[in-house]
């Protein structure tokens, strides 16, 4: 849990609230200071000021997109309104919160914050290891991979790619080894853990 906001009186509140809540958290009071720390490895929620002197809520929010962090934000202000609110949920974040607020709120927000920041991990690590299996393929194991996954037989296949059928079902076997699956809908679901949209043959894969 981190914190940030310039009101010092603020800061230790929520502080307070979040202990009361069992949940360890930092404080900072401008979001240059939160960015200059090195990224939390775990679920992170960030529970942030719309209006701050330098780098305010909003623009904060968009620098932490341009570097693809993935904290959740839940955004808290005296001085907001429903562009503002629109704006900074659209971008992604789990809630906007007019100041005061009830306690039992905020922390209701900070546990979908922490669920969808689990999720939003298992999901990235899912996706790069998906993605390093897939560079373990040749170019034309990936090839194959491709027409594999859209249903084609390995006739079809062979027709399409130009080899005998016998070497498709080579093929095949590597891909299915190398990528430790054991048949098409795992093949599939693989795939679409790596962010795979279209099949076009991979630019890090290695020679045949």
């Amino acid at each position: 849990m981190f914190v940030i906001d310039d009101d010092e009186s603020v800061r230790k509140g929520l502080k307070r609230l979040l202990r009361s809540a069992d949940y360890e958290s930092e404080i900072f009071k401008s979001a240059a200071d939160f960015l200059s720390r090195a990224p939390h490895p775990g679920p992170t929620c960030l529970i942030v000021d719309v209006q701050m002197p330098g780098l305010n809520g909003l623009e904060f929010q968009e620098a932490l997109i341009q570097r693809r962090r993935e904290e959740q934000l839940v955004f808290i202000t005296g001085h907001g309104n429903i562009p503002m609110c629109a704006q900074v949920m659209k971008a992604g974040a789990v809630d906007f919160l007019p100041k005061p607020f009830k306690p039992r709120e905020l922390l209701k927000c900070v546990d979908r914050a922490l669920a969808r920041s689990t999720a939003q991990q298992r999901r990235t690590a899912e996706q790069s290891e998906a993605r390093r299996l897939l560079d373990l393929l040749t170019t034309r194991e990936f090839e194959v991979m491709q027409l594999v996954i859209t249903g084609m037989l390995n006739k079809q296949i062979g027709g399409e790619l130009g080899m005998a059928e016998k070497t498709v079902k080579v093929h095949r076997g590597r891909v299915m080894q190398k990528l430790g699956v054991t048949s098409v809908a795992q093949l599939v679901r693989l795939v679409q853990k790596a962010g795979i949209v279209t099949f076009q043959s991979s630019p890090r894969a290695k020679g045949n």
